[in-house]
């Protein structure tokens, strides 16, 4: 799976833990730049868009939210910060899980 990168100049472990869950890096901007700033001409090639919310604003998130939707790219948003992307790319690969009982079969699920 690919995913492109917007927001934080640094990224620190994040492309650790990508890597373990089977993640690589297509691209990476830092959304502070102008020309970062302006809408993208494409996603092509990304299977998920990773927003970091703490150094965007709100019309560079906009932007690439609208793009990612128009070309059907699952997209993301979360702090930058190893805990905050793990839980939601937890959360997205729990929704991404078909089971016939909803949670009830899911192995995540703490057993009573």
């Amino acid at each position: 799976m690919n995913a492109y990168l917007v927001g934080a100049d640094v990224l620190g472990n994040i492309p650790d833990l990508l890597a373990e869950r089977g993640i690589r890096i297509q691209h990476h901007v830092s959304g502070r730049n102008a020309a970062h700033q302006r809408r993208p001409a494409s996603l092509r090639g990304a299977d998920l868009l990773i927003l970091f919310t703490d150094f965007l604003s709100h019309n560079v998130m906009r932007a690439y939210r609208e793009l990612a939707q128009e070309e059907d790219v699952r997209f993301v948003a979360c702090r930058r910060s190893v805990c905050a992307l793990s839980q939601t790319l937890d959360k997205i690969e729990c929704a991404g899980v078909a089971v016939a009982d909803g949670c009830g079969g899911c192995p995540r699920r703490r057993k009573k």
